[in-house]
C-alpha cells in the first residue's frame, strides 16, 4: 500500500523545494505548503487545536493533482490519498 501525502514540508523547511506533479499545480502546492507551514509553527505548535485554515486550499490542490494523473495516465490503483479528515489506518 503507498500513502500519498500532499505538504512535505515541516516547520518551513524542506529538503527540496519540489514542483507538483501538475505543472498548473504547482502554485497551488506552494500556497497551501506557506499556508500549512504558518498554522503549524504559529498555531499548532503552540497548542492551538481550533482547526486549519488551509483546508480548502488543500482541496483545491488535491483536486488538481488528481485531475494531473488522470490526464497523465499514472496508474495509482493501490494508493490511498491522505488528507483533512483522513486518518491514516493502521493494517
Amino acid at each position: 500500500m503507498f500513502f500519498i501525502c500532499y505538504s512535505q514540508t515541516v516547520y518551513g523547511y524542506s529538503a527540496l523545494k519540489m514542483n507538483s506533479v501538475g505543472e498548473g499545480c504547482t502554485e497551488l502546492k506552494r500556497e497551501y505548503d506557506q499556508c500549512f507551514n504558518r498554522w503549524f509553527a504559529e498555531k499548532f505548535l503552540k497548542g492551538d487545536r481550533s482547526g486549519d485554515p488551509c483546508t480548502e486550499m488543500f482541496k483545491k490542490y488535491q483536486h488538481c493533482v488528481q485531475k494531473a494523473i488522470k490526464e497523465k495516465d499514472i496508474p495509482i490503483d493501490g494508493v490511498e490519498f491522505m488528507g483533512p479528515n483522513k486518518e491514516k489506518r493502521d493494517r
